[in-house]
């Protein structure tokens, strides 16, 4: 893996919310709850809110050494100083966007529910492949459902594996067990802070005692 080095545990994604204290505020619970990863996740149009949030959650993971990827929008990610990116199907290629961020950049990629969209990904130089959603949704309803035997047959694939969608800390040890590296969580997440650090305590007790994610 080119990037920097991921850690196995807990991958908290932002909600939208045009609050930026509540939004560090948040950031700073799911971290000291054992967040390894935060994602930045905002699809409005406000491109001054979205560079102001983007810089502010930077600055958190900078102080505390935690890996920030921006969700789809590469320019974003270079600005704000992000440690790298998450691409879907339809946000440009691999390529594009380790030129564009440099050849020490983080560049994670949606797979759904498909083994050759994983199989290509990996060949392209994906940092890690993500998958699912593996259960019902709330932040996205209509997500194509994947299941735990895609990720005991990526392993092969020699990259970091992102698990996705409706996961719980009661659900969630499934995914780890099967090959999951990493959790995404969004809806799980939410609340005050109080409740987002406990809710990321149970994530991250899901892998104690666990080694670091296989480079590639």
């Amino acid at each position: 893996m080119k990037g920097p080095k991921l850690r196995r545990g807990l991958y908290a994604i932002s909600r939208e919310t045009a609050d930026d204290r509540e939004l560090v505020d948040w950031a700073g619970a799911v971290i000291e709850g054992g967040a390894v990863c935060l994602q930045y996740r905002d699809k409005s149009a406000d491109a001054d809110r979205r560079a102001r949030q983007a810089a502010a959650l930077a600055a958190v993971c900078r102080t505390r050494q935690v890996t920030l990827l921006i969700n789809d929008d590469v320019d974003l990610a270079r600005h704000c100083g992000a440690d790298g990116v998450h691409l879907g199907e339809d946000d440009g290629d691999i390529a594009d966007a380790r030129r564009r961020l440099g050849e020490s950049a983080l560049v994670g990629v949606s797979c759904y529910n498909r083994a050759d969209r994983a199989q290509d990904m990996a060949r392209a130089g994906a940092d890690y492949l993500a998958f699912g959603a593996f259960f019902p949704s709330s932040s996205k309803p209509g997500a194509r459902r994947a299941d735990t035997a895609m990720l005991s047959a990526a392993r092969t694939l020699g990259r970091p594996l992102v698990a996705i969608g409706g996961i719980t800390p009661d659900n969630g040890g499934a995914l780890v067990a099967a090959g999951a590296d990493l959790l995404a969580v969004i809806g799980g997440l939410a609340g005050t802070p109080d409740q987002a650090l406990l809710a990321a305590r149970r994530y991250a007790a899901l892998f104690e005692a666990l080694p670091s994610v296989p480079s590639s």
